[in-house]
């Protein structure tokens, strides 16, 4: 082993090296080896004045002085510097000489033994200059909302090795103020994703917040809340692995806060249906993005990569829209466009593949859009008559390039030889009701749909009239109100028979995953038509009940569906509200007052009682657009033809209850109306009482009133939460 005067031995400079290297700068302090030799005034130096028996002329305790064995020479007999000392020796081991510098012309000069002691020095300075800077970036952005240059000035401090303590500091930092700036946080994370700031960073940064919770709560008390759904954004937005929960929680103490952060990541908002969305959106992120808007910039993209090729401008432009978890749509649309432009499949398939390489759409979205295109495969055959060989193929080559796990896909099932007689009307069925449907959308003609409709008279009726429903419906709800309003209004007007209604909506919520994809709020449209649907009496409330045999599941969408339709309808002044929810009319009235409608339906008894026509008079009635309503026509018809003995009025009522334009529930509620109010008509009408009895007679004869229905004079009656 080597030494030179007043120095350690390179293999322990080593040493010191490789640990002030390992260290954390702020952790670890200048290192520094100094080893003296004693000095004379040491306690424990020979020489020192205050050793024990070291005082000439003391004598020690319990003996006299002449007992005394120690030389009485002032010399100290031992050796010079412990015996390192003196002529002709190197000095002690390990003896360091601070004083001493290093001489750059010795020949054994090492230049990075100088560098040792200011490495660490260098990098605690270099840390805390980039703690203060990152701090004025951050204050900067949220007063800016500047996302590139705040790039470019992370960029320029050149200290990519501390970008993890920005991530830090930017999400506690955002923590403690509004929304507006969370999402800002969120939003400059994943566009520094990968570009300027590495995976690993953010990871780290990420740590570094679950570790610091319980010291983050003290000044913000939502943390657990606010942090855990900062991670939760992360993970849809592809900057964390999911599984970074679990390595996190079993990394920290059960009762830190950490763990309430984790746990209320992964089960409060990422165990959520449709998570991706309601996480997107809780900052106000997203809100002025409409899933048409996404799926038009999608098909523009596509079609200019098809025409151009330059699939990096394609990569930035899939970046730009900032919709991760809706990736799946640009893989499904770019297969479609794939199986109908056989010219293009090869440039979309390399895009999908260069996509996935990357990390930019996911293994989880590919195999989604995957899914979904096995799943409508059949639908697609009818434009596409090789539909299922081509997907089995696109499906075989992304598998063989390995960017697709094919094992996670549902089986394709081999192509059908020839379907059934049910299987092709409904095809064909679908076809024609989704052209009647348009057409009605553009014309509001009822009748022509009506006509249209009765050509489909044959074995399958019931289930044709199901299927018609659920496409009306469906393409209802992916247009605006005036098309909704449409649909409740044809689909009240064609009498259809109310199981084929029941089963058209069982087969809309049954479909509600699926649609949910393209439509978020599936389920408060699917329970604003299933409401409306019993206001306008095409359904009766009952059958709700019947309509919720089908999906038990307490946490399934059909329930979710029918609890919010009952709730709707529960509400005060429920048939009103939810017959104006949409517009109250083909034309986008706002709807008729209650004390307009009694008016209208007075002008039109009295012009049908002076020679009006019967069928101009049920028109008018139609026209109303408010079935929940039509008691009031039973009753104001009734007193007329009490008072006035008109039995043109009775015919009018006969032929509405024929042709369903009444039902027996308003025949019921019109008739009980005018029993409450008999005392005050027979003030008018002695005999009132009398006819009254006679006309329920005729009535329950006709079929209009059930058995159910008796003569009580109880109390005035709410309608829809009002005194009529």
């Amino acid at each position: 082993m080597e030494y030179s005067d007043g120095f350690v031995s390179k293999e322990h400079r080593e040493l010191a090296r490789s640990a002030s290297e390992s260290a954390d700068p702020l952790s670890v302090s200048l290192l520094q080896i100094s080893i003296h030799t004693k000095s004379a005034n040491s306690p424990n130096s020979p020489r020192s004045p205050n050793r024990t028996g070291s005082s000439r002329g003391s004598p020690s305790k319990g003996g006299p002085g002449k007992c005394e064995r120690h030389s009485h020479s002032p010399k100290d007999g031992r050796p010079k510097k412990g015996g390192s000392g003196g002529k002709g020796t190197w000095g002690g081991l390990l003896d360091v000489d601070d004083s001493h510098s290093l001489d750059p012309k010795d020949p054994n000069f090492d230049s990075s033994e100088e560098c040792d002691h200011t490495t660490v020095r260098k990098s605690t300075t270099d840390f805390l200059e980039f703690k203060k800077n990152v701090t004025v970036i951050v204050e900067e952005y949220f007063a800016t909302d500047d996302i590139v240059s705040t790039a470019n000035e992370l960029r320029e401090l050149e200290m990519s090795g501390y970008h993890y303590y920005f991530v830090k500091k930017l999400v506690s930092m955002a923590m403690d103020r509004d929304d507006k700036e969370k999402e800002m946080a969120a939003v400059l994370l994943s566009a520094l994703y990968a570009d300027i700031i590495d995976p690993q960073q953010v990871y780290r940064g990420f740590c570094k917040l679950v570790e610091s919770a319980d010291d983050l709560i003290v000044d913000i008390p939502e943390t657990v809340d606010v942090l855990a759904l900062f991670i939760a954004r992360a993970v849809v937005d592809d900057m964390l692995p999911p599984a970074f929960l679990k390595k996190q929680m079993a990394s920290l103490p059960e009762d830190s806060k950490g763990v309430a952060v984790l746990k209320r990541a992964e089960k409060g908002y990422l165990s959520a249906p449709h998570h991706a969305e309601i996480i997107e959106r809780r900052w106000g992120g997203g809100m002025k993005k409409t899933v048409e808007d996404v799926k038009a910039k999608i098909d523009n993209l596509l079609q200019e990569y098809a025409v151009s090729g330059d699939r990096k401008e394609a990569c930035r432009c899939i970046k730009d829209l900032k919709v991760p978890f809706f990736h799946h749509e640009i893989v499904k649309r770019s297969l479609i466009m794939a199986m109908e432009r056989k010219q293009a499949e090869g440039r979309l398939l390399d895009l999908l593949k260069e996509a996935s390489e990357e990390g930019l759409i996911n293994s989880s979205q590919t195999s989604k859009g995957f899914g979904r295109m096995i799943d409508s495969v059949d639908d697609l055959s009818l434009d596409i008559p090789n539909a299922r060989r081509i997907l089995q193929s696109l499906i075989s080559k992304a598998a063989s390039e390995g960017w697709l796990c094919a094992s996670s896909l549902k089986s394709l099932g081999p192509t059908p030889v020839k379907g059934s007689l049910q299987d092709d009307s409904a095809k064909i069925f679908k076809l024609k009701a989704q052209s009647i449907i348009q057409e009605y959308f553009l014309s509001g003609d009822i009748s022509e749909v009506g006509s249209c409709l009765g050509s489909e008279n044959n074995a399958y009726s019931a289930e044709l009239n199901a299927i018609f429903i659920k496409r009306l419906i469906t393409l209802a709800m992916d247009r605006k109100n005036r098309e909704k309003e449409m649909a409740s209004v044809l689909l009240s007007s064609l009498c259809f028979p109310s199981d084929d209604v029941v089963n058209g909506f069982i087969m809309l919520i049954e479909s509600a995953d699926d649609t949910a994809l393209d439509n978020p709020v599936v389920v408060e449209d699917l329970a604003m038509f299933l409401a409306r649907a019993v206001v306008d009496e095409v359904l009766a409330p009952r059958q709700l009940e019947e309509i919720g045999t089908q999906f038990s599941g307490p946490e399934s969408i059909g329930r979710k569906v029918l609890q919010m339709a009952k709730s709707s309808l529960k509400a005060r002044l429920s048939g009103e509200r939810i017959l104006r929810c949409w517009g109250g009319g083909r034309t986008g009235s706002p709807g008729w007052d209650i004390e307009d409608v009694k008016d209208k339906v007075g002008r039109l008894l009295e012009e049908f009682e002076s020679g009006g026509d019967i069928g101009e008079a049920c028109r008018c009635i139609k026209e109303l657009s408010m079935p929940f309503f039509h008691h009031e026509v039973v009753k104001k018809a009734l007193v007329a033809i009490i008072e006035k003995k008109n039995e043109r009025l009775w015919g009018l009522l006969d032929q509405c209850f024929s042709s369903g334009l009444i039902t027996t529930c308003q025949m019921m509620k019109g008739f009980g109306r005018v029993a409450e109010s008999l005392d005050d008509l027979a003030l008018d009408v002695p005999d009132a009482e009398k006819q009254f009895k006679h006309y329920v007679e005729r009535a329950t004869l006709a079929g209009w009133l059930d058995s159910s229905f008796c003569l009580s004079k109880s109390g005035p009656t709410k309608e829809n939460g009002a005194y009529l």
